[in-house]
């Protein structure tokens, strides 16, 4: 018969995993920020207006599974909209 786990270590077990699985949400969120701002640097306009909603999207659904609280996703979003806006203004 196996020995039982104690309630602490089941609860660090359980933390590792979601651990892992926020870092994992994050990291998508870091990696569409970084496809969104080579688009920018590149002045390519259409390239960058996909990458806002992917980054858009991937800020949304790192809220939802609660890895980042709304005000956090909300001014990240708003400041990558900004970006693009000074950005691009200027070819309106």
């Amino acid at each position: 018969m196996s020995v039982k786990k104690t309630s602490a270590e089941k609860r660090h077990d359980q933390s590792v995993v979601r651990r892992m699985r926020n870092r994992a949400v994050k990291s998508r969120c870091h990696t569409s920020v970084r496809k969104y701002l080579d688009a920018i640097q590149k002045k390519d306009q259409t390239a960058a207006a996909e990458a806002l909603r992917q980054v858009s999207s991937e800020y949304d659904n790192a809220f939802r599974k609660g890895v980042i609280k709304h005000n956090n996703a909300s001014r990240k979003k708003s400041r990558m909209a900004k970006l693009y806006n000074v950005t691009f203004a200027a070819a309106k």
